[in-house]
């Protein structure tokens, strides 16, 4: 049938008239929107990792600390936390998850600004791991704060008992600046997240390469391992040290810091899937199963050699287990779970025991020996159990084991390097400037009393 020509003038009208009505709904269509399931579920994982600092890492070190300095200890934990936290918002954001370079961002998300139109009431979204599927930024904003900050906190665990506060909330604004900022940003920036490693020329330096790291074990547990480490060696040794008693003054308090850590990890770990489907889920039970595992491994190595499973062996393994299965837990199946807690609490044991006694250094709290030594092993166990024939969920994407374990070798030797050098530079220009180390009369006194005025109990 022959249409006549204004005819089809009508029609063309008339479909363009009807494209055009319907092309603002479509493009609402087409623009994705945060699903408030997985909001609540971040917002809800971003509370988590903040008890993980504020009560729990501060009980934790808090009870192995001696009385005299247990205020301390926990002013420490809890001011720099919400240093950490500020300068997080301020410039610490930016630097690590916008573009730049290979191994630093930008400055375009200063003061946070961009990320909501007061104007137009609008907020801005960042991609998930899935296509198509977005959060609300400050949410990410919110979640990735907490693990700068406890990260920073970790440190402490090196240094407790002699260092200066005033020196310490330096350095740590310092070591955040130049260390954990960078590293971040080489670990877990690329530039879109439909992207995959090594698509896009401007991604993080490490994250092209094909690291793996779902939570943390190179950006939180190497990265704080090693600075408290090369902290402790510059520092210097508690007075007294190996001539007088210095036991934990209260392992319930211990006992109390650990459990409540494995309780915020879930949002720790199964927060880093970024949403609320199979891939939490599996970080979930992964770091469940991962710390239970841990626990007996520590206890049942330390019962064969001492002769007595301690609480604060089983506290000590149960940390271990979740350093370990940070950076494994969405990456690795059940199998690759089991194994990583059970082989972890041996080497933990062995890195706070003989390894400790090797270094000759008083890392009071046994950082490196706990967070860096359990940070490795996660890491290179995460390139091995990534292997979809080991119940891994690496995908026809996984490279075979010898390869992705060479990367994530690099990837760990990177990020040590990196922070024993910049770590180094900033306690050594702490210790040359304000100074470093509280007078050995405030030591021997306690630093509750003469750094805070205050006691942590009522003697």
């Amino acid at each position: 049938m022959r249409i006549a020509p204004k005819h089809v003038k009508f029609l063309f009208m008339t479909g363009a008239a009807a494209l055009a009505a319907l092309g603002p709904t479509m493009a609402c269509a087409a623009t994705p929107v945060p699903n408030k399931g997985d909001m609540a579920w971040m917002m809800t994982s971003t509370a988590l990792v903040l008890l993980m600092s504020v009560p729990a890492l501060g009980l934790f070190y808090g009870g192995l600390v001696r009385t005299k300095n247990m205020l301390s200890v926990l002013m420490q934990v809890f001011v720099g936390f919400s240093l950490i936290t500020v300068l997080w918002c301020i410039y610490g954001y930016s630097l690590a998850f916008t573009a730049g370079n290979a191994f630093i961002g930008g400055l375009s998300r200063l003061f946070l600004a961009g990320t909501f139109n007061p104007a137009t009431g609008a907020f801005s979204t960042i991609g998930t791991f899935d296509k198509g599927v977005v959060l609300n930024e400050l949410v990410y904003v919110g979640f990735q704060a907490t693990f700068a900050a406890i990260t920073c906190c970790l440190i402490l665990g090196a240094l407790v008992e002699r260092v200066k506060f005033s020196g310490i909330l330096l350095f740590l604004a310092f070591w955040f600046t130049f260390c954990y900022c960078p590293v971040a940003h080489m670990v877990w920036y690329w530039p879109g997240l439909d992207t995959t490693p090594g698509a896009h020329p401007v991604g993080g330096f490490l994250w092209k390469l094909g690291a793996l790291d779902f939570a943390g074990g190179t950006v939180v547990h190497i990265n704080a391992g090693v600075a408290g480490l090369v902290g402790a060696i510059i520092l210097g040794k508690r007075i007294g040290l190996g001539r007088e008693p210095m036991p934990p003054h209260s392992l319930t308090m211990t006992m109390i810091g650990a459990s409540l850590l494995w309780f915020g990890w879930f949002g720790f770990n199964a927060g880093s899937a970024l949403e609320a489907n199979g891939s939490a889920a599996l970080a979930f039970l992964n770091t469940y199963l991962a710390t239970a595992c841990a626990v007996l491994a520590w206890m049942g190595t330390e019962w064969i050699i001492k002769g007595k499973p301690s609480m604060l062996g089983a506290a000590s393994g149960s940390v271990a287990g979740l350093v370990a299965i940070t950076p494994a837990a969405g990456n690795v199946g059940i199998p690759g779970a089991f194994l990583i807690g059970l082989g972890v609490g041996p080497l933990c044991f062995w890195g706070v025991t003989g390894l400790k006694k090797m270094i000759r250094t008083d890392d009071a709290l046994d950082v490196f020996g706990v967070h860096a030594l359990g940070g490795i092993f996660g890491a290179l166990a995460t390139g091995i159990f990534n292997d979809p024939a080991l119940g891994g969920p690496g995908g026809s994407a996984y490279p075979g084991i010898w390869h992705q374990l060479l990367v994530q070798a690099e990837a760990v030797g990177v990020v040590i390097v990196w922070t024993a050098v910049v770590s180094a530079i900033g306690f050594y220009l702490i210790k040359l400037t304000i100074g470093l180390r509280v007078s050995e009369d405030e030591e021997r006194e306690g630093l509750d009393i003469t750094v805070h005025g205050e006691r942590a109990y009522d003697l």
